[in-house]
């Protein structure tokens, strides 16, 4: 008996394996058969830092926790993939003329109003009559563009727009959200501002406005539910609520209380809280700003930085690296240039600049400025001594990067002082005036997904423009200007490849790093994804794949599969 008792335990056993092994067989596996779905339903909830003031994407333009509640409500004519390409929104279809001064719009037919009126081509005009009328809450800049550009409407579907002049990243001013007319009817701008739409709006987006969160008389949050009639892809999540909080440490606190599932923005001062949060995930992607260090090419005080040899000295002799790591824990990404990483007009084969001391001071040295031998003396080359001043904005944080910018030149034999300027000033009186000699500035190109690197660097704004390097190259400027007109996007990709080598030959400037934004979500929402920002309510740019709820289908509901023997 105890034999047979084994030998049964041994047949038991064997077809155990046997059916494992088969099951195994089976091409993607039962198991991946019935992998749960994403379903409708589920609330997110999620902590802003920041304070609401107008839920109207006209008035948003400085307020970003507006903006990214105005992501979700409102549609714009295009939106804009993180390779910084157009995608259709409300507009179906799109075509430029072949000299590129008109544009043609249809819109879908399947688009609504939250209130059920169907969007139309008026509504795309009356809100860029508002723009054109706007006041100081609305960039003047953006308010004299429109100013230029001619709109017509053809049909209820079909738009037309007719520029001036060719201008190839007029489509980056389409992305702003749509205002219903039926509901603000002729309003102005000015009693736009003070209209209570704006704590009730009425959009086309994804989600529509439920309703505010008052507390002792203050609006503490905004609940947003999914919308039936949304003409793309319905979202999982069917409620998405946010709570305002003042600072990143009170919207952890709420995470850690149960209170919210996201953080709009994980700051320096919590990121390494927020690291050991177990169940918390953490995600990255770069942001539309370049930090770089300002050369005046034309200050006759220090005209060794017309030497394109001591500006790739100065940029081998910073470690750039130890910098983000030390300084901005590790939140950058190393710049080669004014152009972004991951943007169709990025190109990649453009040398990196590592740090290397013993290589600037050799450039240094066949340059000309050669030390003289003494202790703590400063290189010269005739007269001339390698001595400048560094600016930078006033605040610790820059302070801090400034004093390592300066002790890392001065191991290289350069005298540099430091002097420290509220950003205002240092944009408007230093720059803007060509009053400096080098400046640690932060270039923001928020909202601006097409590169266009022309206000930075062609020659024709070295006076009154933004070329505050005054940067005099006659090539590099044609390519930008040839790519600034093209509607060819593989020409325009190259006269920007073109571009980014005479630059990082010259180094007009020294660029440093871009900053990258940190956003944090509990691990139960599924199919979050963040790349490179044009905004930071780009990070919702995923939140239709998003989900809370999932299912697992049934054997009838599972595809089936069969063995390739």
């Amino acid at each position: 008996m105890k034999k047979l008792r084994w030998q049964l335990i041994i047949i038991f056993l064997t077809g155990l394996v046997v059916g494992i092994l088969l099951l195994g067989e089976q091409p993607g596996g039962l198991q991946n058969n019935l992998a749960p779905q994403p379903a409708q339903g589920g609330i997110y909830t999620e902590a802003l830092v920041g304070s609401p003031q107008r839920l109207n994407p006209v008035l948003d333009y400085y307020n970003p926790v507006d903006r990214d509640i105005d992501r979700l409500v409102f549609s714009g004519l295009l939106s804009f993939d993180e390779h910084g390409l157009p995608q259709g929104d409300l507009a179906q279809s799109w075509g430029v003329s072949q000299d590129g001064t008109i544009y043609n719009f249809t819109l879908r037919k399947d688009i609504f109003w939250h209130d059920g009126q169907p969007v139309t081509a008026e509504d795309v005009i009356f809100t860029i009559n508002l723009m054109r009328n706007s006041t100081d809450v609305f960039p003047s800049d953006v308010q004299a563009f429109w100013k230029d550009i001619e709109v017509k409407g053809l049909n209820d579907t079909t738009l037309q727009f007719l520029l001036p002049e060719p201008f190839a990243p007029f489509l980056d001013y389409l992305t702003f959200g749509i205002l219903p007319k039926h509901v603000l009817g002729d309003i102005s701008f000015d009693d736009l501002i003070k209209s209570p739409f704006n704590m009730q709006p009425v959009g086309s987006g994804p989600f529509r406005f439920d309703h505010l969160n008052v507390e002792n008389g203050k609006i503490t949050g905004v609940s947003l539910s999914a919308y039936d009639k949304y003409y793309g892809k319905k979202p999982f999540i069917q409620q998405m609520i946010f709570r305002y909080y003042p600072d990143s440490a009170s919207a952890l606190q709420a995470y850690q209380q149960g209170n919210v599932q996201g953080i709009s923005e994980v700051t320096p001062d919590i990121l390494q809280s927020v690291l050991a949060e177990k169940n918390l995930a953490i995600y990255t992607g770069r942001k539309p700003e370049l930090s770089i260090i300002m050369l005046n090419l034309n200050d006759p005080q220090s005209p060794f930085f017309q030497d394109a040899n001591v500006r790739q000295a100065l940029l081998l002799g910073l470690n750039r690296q130890w910098i983000i790591d030390h300084f901005l824990n590790g939140q950058a990404i190393m710049a080669d240039g004014p152009i972004f990483p991951g943007t169709w007009a990025y190109y990649d084969g453009i040398e990196h600049v590592g740090y290397d001391q013993t290589q600037a001071q050799n450039l240094l040295k066949n340059a000309g400025y050669v030390l003289s031998g003494d202790q703590n003396s400063v290189r010269q080359k005739g007269d001339t001594a390698l001595q400048f001043t560094l600016s930078y904005p006033d605040d610790d944080a820059h302070k801090a990067i400034a004093q390592e910018i300066q002790k890392e030149w001065t191991a290289l034999g350069a005298k540099v002082d430091l002097d420290a300027e509220p950003y205002d000033q240092l944009v408007n009186a230093e720059l803007g005036q060509r009053k400096y000699q080098a400046a640690l500035v932060d270039l923001n190109l928020s909202r601006s997904p097409d590169p266009d690197p022309y206000p930075f660097w062609d020659q024709a704004q070295a006076t009154g423009g933004q070329n505050y390097s005054q940067w005099n190259d006659r090539t590099a400027s044609e390519y930008l200007e040839q790519a600034r007109i093209s509607t060819d996007l593989s020409d325009r990709t190259r006269l920007y490849r073109n571009f980014q080598v005479i630059f990082s030959q010259q180094l007009p400037s020294l660029p440093l790093y871009y900053p990258v934004y940190t956003y944090a979500v509990d691990q139960q929402i599924q199919g979050v994804r963040m790349g490179p920002l044009i905004d930071t309510s780009d990070r919702f740019a995923s939140v239709l794949d998003w989900f809370l709820v999932a299912k697992r289908p049934t054997q009838t509901e599972a595809t089936p599969t069969t063995s390739g023997h």
